[in-house]
């Protein structure tokens, strides 16, 4: 058998074990879109233009139709720039119109089912990794059965986000540096968040370099063997993951004028920014001013620490370092991020490895009740999906 064969081998030997998630995280999404058309079509709405033709998908749509430079200046002040959108999407967007019949919402809804698929298999991957097969299925569902899972099935980037992410941190769990490297900058092109991707990589490979270190002087000069060629692998990986970010800020700054850090300016117009988590603080404060508003105040707070105990059970539990770099980093942009604040929940979609500790629960429980708890989840997040997608929806 060839080494092309023995790859082919291993990678439907790899579908195999995933097809159960796939086929449950697919059951869930289609559970999810028919609750959206139902409830839609009851509100004489269209379940389809929710997913691919408001918010944030017109303006993605809009920078594969026209590119950048488009912005709308509002009558406070702000200026909402396009530029704010990273590239990767609407790039696809195009690619999916050019060759086929379709528009460039059809093309996004489309390349966002296929990245959530592609993320559910990703999120198995790492799972099934680091803990066992079951857990990968219990990983993969859960994702599935967030409250803001519908976000997975409209024309945003958070799937082909996580998607990239989660196979970039499979490939530094395996040792394919460069593979790593690579995905890292896709999902730099993807999402601001991209940096928390890089960070994985960077911090995995640092560790990696010391380990061989702290080897070689412990059995003497010469080390223990390596494969050949690994070091310039890894310093390779490490090179590739910052250049989809850099690359779009850096592009962003020339064509603003405003240098490096023009696209922090670009950000500024939509009053989104670092502040330490100042901003939503006092958001959630002023929850406490007047009931009911206090309860939506008392769930932000148990919403907060209930991600502060799944990212300290990871850390108990020894997650690997790439995933509790990235997971960390994912969770504090989007708590510490002055953003509009109804996208929050939104923002944690990618941060998946949170769920991990959650899973392995779930797979020590029987698999009757831990079936009959995905189902009854499902059923509620679907609901709440067409529900949330009806009124505010994500911004």
């Amino acid at each position: 058998m060839t080494d092309l064969d023995t790859r082919a081998a291993g990678r439907r030997g790899a579908l195999r074990r995933a097809a159960p998630a796939l086929l449950g995280y697919a059951a869930v999404r289609a559970l999810g879109l028919l609750a959206l058309t139902l409830w839609s079509a009851a509100r004489g709405k269209s379940a389809y233009t929710l997913l691919t033709a408001r918010w944030d998908s017109l303006w993605y749509t809009g920078v594969a139709e026209l590119g950048y430079g488009y912005e709308v200046r509002l009558p406070d002040g702000d200026v909402h720039s396009n530029l704010a959108f990273f590239p990767l999407l609407p790039w696809l967007e195009r690619l999916g119109a050019a060759v086929g019949p379709l528009s460039y919402a059809d093309a996004g809804f489309v390349v966002s089912l296929l990245a959530s698929l592609a993320a559910a298999w990703g999120i198995f991957a790492v799972a099934e990794h680091v803990y066992d097969r079951r857990v990968g299925l219990c990983a993969v569902l859960l994702w599935a059965v967030l409250p803001v899972g519908v976000v997975q099935s409209m024309a945003y980037s958070e799937s082909l986000f996580t998607a990239l992410a989660a196979w970039s941190l499979y490939a530094v769990l395996t040792g394919r540096w460069v593979t790593a490297g690579t995905l890292a900058a896709l999902a730099g092109l993807t999402r601001p968040v991209g940096l928390a991707v890089t960070a994985a990589v960077w911090a995995a490979a640092v560790v990696a370099f010391a380990r061989d270190r702290s080897r070689a002087g412990a059995d003497g000069a010469h080390g223990p063997p390596s494969a050949p060629g690994e070091g310039a692998r890894r310093v390779l990986g490490m090179l590739l993951a910052p250049l989809g970010a850099a690359g779009y800020v850096l592009w962003v700054g020339h064509r603003t004028g405003d240098g490096p850090l023009g696209y922090l300016d670009v950000q500024a117009g939509w009053r989104n920014g670092f502040d330490g988590g100042a901003a939503f603080a006092r958001f959630v404060a002023e929850k406490f001013t007047s009931f009911p508003a206090a309860l939506a105040g008392a769930a932000l707070v148990v919403g907060v620490a209930l991600l502060v105990r799944l990212y300290v059970a990871g850390v108990r539990q020894r997650q690997p370092l790439a995933l509790l770099v990235y997971t960390g980093i994912v969770v504090l942009l989007a708590l510490c991020a002055s953003s509009y604040f109804g996208s929050k929940p939104r923002l944690l979609l990618p941060a998946f490895p949170l769920l991990l500790p959650l899973a392995r629960a779930l797979a020590r429980a029987r698999t009757s009740g831990a079936a009959a708890v995905v189902c009854g989840v499902a059923v509620a997040a679907a609901v709440y999906g067409a529900f949330w997608l009806n009124g505010s929806g994500p911004p």
